[in-house]
């Protein structure tokens, strides 16, 4: 990896940190950086222009770009090109008392990856985002920097038969999503991007880099799922490419209330996780504008959205055979190649060149709040009434459901952090986006939502009802201190992690002592707990 460049930008907090503290911090810094390499540093006062927009470059919710809600912008924003800067990142911060962040993508639904509480230095890993194809081992090496529409657009350029099974977003960022667990169109024929990792470099809290050999298997268990920001920052990731057909075929159908929408879904909760594992259906329910040309009247309709991996012919023979109540055509349908499938579920159109995935700006960028459950049995027709009724009082919202079944069954819960496999018929993610700023906007769409979860009690998993920690969620709890922070971390920790959650605690108690690696929703270390027996 190159090293030429490392940009800080600095913003002073009287009241928070002094300037003693941050000339020590930088210091320090160039202390480090003198072994390695001669480093141009550039240092942006508050009135600075240049701040806001490196600040706010990766932020894909704006409800935090501009909140005030007790949260601290950074001191340092930190753009390195080699690793070198930040295992210096890492053991100044430790030394001057501050805290780190690690944003790959800015996706974190909570925007943990950019605000904290406390004085803190933010590592941008924007600059370290090179993918190596290597199609002889049909693996590849991609860094956390990277974005999965690079990643997808790296694997195109080389080979037409392979692919990834990772998820929809092209603008995520590799290092969020992979130690979250991330799922997308292929997770019922090859799993989770966890599940297909092989080796990465990870910088631990005392600076060392380590691959899979040096870190130990629990460590590598950990990352895969558990969050990488609890237990170091993970350079690169080495991944397998998992082979795709030269043609598949996808489809949209949207059905309306009066099309037996309603039905539809309530069947679909039967057959979706049972169909072979070449064919996934994730239906969205949203609210729509019913026939806008005559006023706008708005109505909730379920798209069924399909990637099959084959061409139409067998999909057609199918669906005529497992889900005949759909209704599907074949000019609903178009064969394509799996790299354009991408572009489809991204929401771009079949023609648009394949550079557009090199675009790290989200398509649709809104203050958004999500949830997620998972559900196990299906819900019956008038529970889902109850959600089209609920959708209707809301001007953006959708609940997306993605099936399970598949490679997801033939995988153990403990076999990685994420637990969700055997026995979930699929997961339910809760969206509101709105457009307008403010408290007393957020506070309406936030209690919108949170009535539509509690609605939601009796039809999802229970003991723990389950979460996925990729849709994070800050309503399910947050870190206490001392003695009570493993108990008070348990709340939220067993839902997304179920069983898994202790032996992650352990590994953290192992890696980082200290809980130096922390934030709202990180792992507690091992301590805690041994003080609780």
């Amino acid at each position: 990896m190159k090293s030429l460049v490392l940009a800080f930008v600095l913003l002073f907090f009287p009241l928070v940190a002094s300037t003693t503290t941050l000339e020590s911090f930088m210091q320090c810094m160039r202390t480090r950086f003198s072994d390695h390499t001669k480093t141009f540093e550039i240092v942006y006062s508050s009135n600075s222009s240049s701040y806001p927009h490196l600040l706010q470059s990766s932020e894909q919710n704006p409800r935090w770009v501009n909140s005030s809600r007790s949260t601290l912008k950074p001191l340092l924003i930190v753009t390195p090109f080699h690793e070198c800067k930040i295992q210096a990142a890492i053991l100044c911060t430790r030394r001057h008392g501050l805290q780190i962040r690690v944003r790959s993508g800015g996706h974190d639904y909570e925007g943990l990856s950019y605000r904290c509480k406390t004085p803190f230095i933010l590592v941008d890993l924007v600059n370290l985002r090179s993918v190596d194809i290597d199609l002889e081992e049909e693996a590849a090496w991609v860094q956390s920097g990277a974005t999965l529409g690079e990643l997808y657009y790296s694997i195109a350029k080389e080979s037409k038969v392979h692919g990834f099974p990772a998820g929809i977003c092209p603008s995520v960022g590799i290092g969020g999503h992979f130690s979250g667990g991330g799922f997308g169109t292929m997770l019922r024929k090859h799993g989770l991007a966890a599940d297909n990792v092989i080796d990465a470099y990870l910088i631990d809290v005392n600076g060392r880099i380590l691959n899979r050999e040096l870190m130990g298997e629990d460590l590598f268990w950990a990352i895969r799922g558990g969050g990488r920001a609890s237990f170091g920052i993970i350079l690169s990731w080495k991944i397998k490419l998992v082979r795709v057909p030269q043609t598949v075929t996808v489809f949209t159908a949207s059905r309306s209330l009066e099309q037996g929408a309603i039905e539809l879904v309530h069947r679909w909760q039967y057959i979706a996780h049972e169909l072979p594992e070449d064919l996934f259906i994730r239906v969205i329910i949203q609210d729509v504008a019913d026939n806008p040309n005559k006023g706008s009247v708005k109505a909730v309709q379920a798209m069924f959205n399909s990637l099959f991996l084959g061409k139409l012919d067998s999909l057609m023979q199918l669906m005529n055979q497992r889900f005949p109540e759909l209704g599907l055509k074949g000019g609903d349908c178009t064969e394509m190649s799996w790299i354009e499938s991408v572009l489809y579920f991204a929401g771009y159109k079949k023609d648009n060149p394949l550079e557009v995935l090199l675009d790290r700006n989200t398509l649709y960028k809104s203050y958004f709040k999500a949830k997620s459950d998972f559900v196990q049995e299906p819900i019956p027709e008038v529970g889902l009434r109850g959600i089209w009724e609920r959708l209707l009082e809301e001007e953006i919202a959708f609940m997306i459901i993605d099936p399970y079944g598949g490679k997801m069954n033939e995988i153990s819960e403990s076999e990685l952090p994420f637990p969700h496999r055997k026995g979930n018929l699929y997961n339910a993610q809760y969206l509101v986006k709105w457009v307008q700023d403010g408290v007393e906007a957020s506070n309406k769409h936030l209690h919108w939502i949170r009535t539509l979860y509690n609605y939601m009690t009796p039809y999802v998993s229970a003991s723990p009802r389950a979460a996925y920690l990729n849709y994070r969620d800050l309503d399910l709890g947050i870190n206490g201190k001392g003695e009570e922070s493993y108990s008070r971390a348990s709340v939220w920790g067993v839902r997304y992690f179920k069983g898994n959650f202790r032996r992650l605690a352990i590994v953290k108690g192992r890696v980082d002592p200290e809980n130096f690696l922390r934030n709202e929703q990180s792992i507690p270390s091992y301590p805690a707990l041994k003080k609780r027996r």
